[in-house]
């Protein structure tokens, strides 16, 4: 049985549920494929959980702490099973939420595996969608005036550490640690690596962190990545960078790696290993190879700036495409592709996205950063502010980090904009919206801050830039 839409999506992970969202504003019938649960990795196994998790341990890091505030309590004690319960509970009420947002949509649903066919004699054009249900009921065929990919991507593997779902996990894996090991490898010190180093630390967990860069989060500016090394080791996380992992055998119920740090070899070992070393694209048996459309070398599928592949009609959108690989990016491609679709301006900017590490501290980021900036060749000022010169950040007792600009010395625009410390993933947005604006520094200066606030912080540093700043 075929039937005909505008839009069909392969995918319901952000990227393909806010893109159907869209569409049905704009007056398209969508189709929506999925296999697994209509939110995909951001909400099922990704974004929401963690942060969940990450929730519960820094509000265990801070009774263990409340002394320093003159609340004097026993000594607080752990149960990773109502963590993991109120993590599920977020989860399902959230994935509830979505449902209800799918029916009030009026979009269609398909609970199956989905794979593009050649030209047929359902459609002339490669795409058509092919179902396959679960039960033994009979294939689906959808046919779509446009196709929008959004399959998402997966953990990476590294051959000599291979996922086993016991001692060797992925990051999806680590989300179901019940109970929580006396000791773990973290493999990657990038987002996701930091944040569960912080997050199992906070737990009493004893973390290695291995990377193979000389810095954590080497996509991040150097200064913000400093400051995460500082605090983390500070907290008693080891961090071995300039590494990489070569060998790998299970030694009783421990895992022992052999870790080369240039010419030098050491043995590791742990209760559990987490391979943190980025994610791959769902990019393989979706039928790519029924079309004209091209990957690279790393199997992202390519596209154009209006997200189309080689083939005109079919879009692509969020991990399976690369780049930033963030979920509101995901989100923000899928809005543009499907306005280009329907044939209006688009308003989504994908192109300069914040990133964010929930950590402890807090990192947050947009722009470009002071290497980024001057490789580009741009005359660039560059000022800081610390939050120990901010009154809420003393007040709630977490000074750490500061905010870093980054403007242009001839237009006075904002190049970009980097955070470190309590809150600035909060913080960050008014940013994010300073560089949509092209807002100059001083603009942001002029603008009244409520006080005390941490905000101040980013005025202050909006000033400095004109050696302007009051407190800073």
């Amino acid at each position: 049985m075929a039937k005909n839409y505008d839009l069909v999506i392969l995918g319901g992970g952000m990227g393909g549920y806010v893109a159907a969202i869209r569409a049905k504003q704009l007056g398209l019938s969508v189709a929506l494929v999925e296999e697994q649960l209509i939110g995909g990795t951001c909400l099922h196994r990704g974004c929401i959980p963690t942060k969940a998790l990450l929730k519960s341990a820094s509000l265990f890091h801070s009774i263990k702490h409340s002394k320093e505030y003159g609340v004097e309590v026993d000594e607080p004690t752990l149960n990773i099973n109502i963590v993991q319960s109120r993590k599920d509970q977020i989860v399902e009420q959230l994935y509830r939420g979505l449902q209800q947002l799918m029916k009030k949509n009026k979009i269609d649903i398909f609970n199956g595996y989905g794979r593009m066919l050649g030209p047929s004699i359902f459609s002339p054009l490669p795409g058509t969608i092919s179902v396959q249900f679960k039960d033994d009921k009979e294939n689906e065929m959808l046919i779509g005036k446009n196709i929008l990919l959004a399959t998402g991507s997966k953990p990476r593997n590294l051959e000599q550490l291979p996922f086993n779902q016991d001692s060797i996990l992925s990051s999806d894996d680590a989300l179901k640690l019940n109970p929580l090991p006396k000791s773990i490898i973290i493999v990657g010190g990038g987002v996701i690596g930091v944040e569960w180093a912080s997050m199992l630390i906070d737990f009493g967990v004893e973390v290695t962190v291995v990377e193979a860069a000389n810095q954590l989060l080497p996509q991040l500016d150097r200064d913000l990545a400093k400051v995460v090394e500082r605090e983390l080791s500070k907290r008693g996380v080891t961090i071995i960078k300039n590494s990489k992992v070569i060998a790998s055998e299970h030694v009783g119920e421990q895992v022992e790696l052999i870790v080369e740090q240039k010419q030098d070899q050491q043995k590791l070992l742990a209760e559990k290993v987490l391979v943190s070393v980025g994610r791959e694209p769902n990019s393989s048996n979706i039928g790519l190879e029924n079309t004209s459309i091209l990957r690279d070398d790393h199997g992202f599928i390519k596209v154009n700036s209006h997200y189309q592949t080689q083939e005109a009609h079919i879009y692509a959108v969020g991990d399976v495409i690369g780049g930033f690989q963030l979920a509101h990016v995901a989100a923000a491609e899928g809005k543009a592709a499907v306005e280009h679709i329907a044939g209006i301006r688009s308003f989504a900017n994908p192109h300069q996205p914040i990133s964010c590490v929930y950590s402890h501290p807090e990192v947050a980021s947009v722009g470009l950063s002071e290497r980024e900036a001057k490789e580009s060749g741009q005359a660039i000022i560059v000022k800081k502010v610390p939050f120990s010169a901010i009154g809420k950040a003393l007040i709630n007792g977490n000074a750490t980090g500061f905010i870093k600009i980054i403007s242009n010395q001839d237009s006075e625009d904002l190049v970009g904009v980097h955070m470190v410390g309590e809150h600035v993933t909060e913080l960050i947005s008014e940013a994010g919206l300073a560089l949509v604006l092209d807002a100059t520094a001083a603009e942001i200066g002029h603008t009244v801050h409520p006080h005390p606030s941490l905000s101040e912080a980013f005025q202050e540093t909006a000033l400095a830039i004109n050696d302007l700043q009051i407190h800073g």
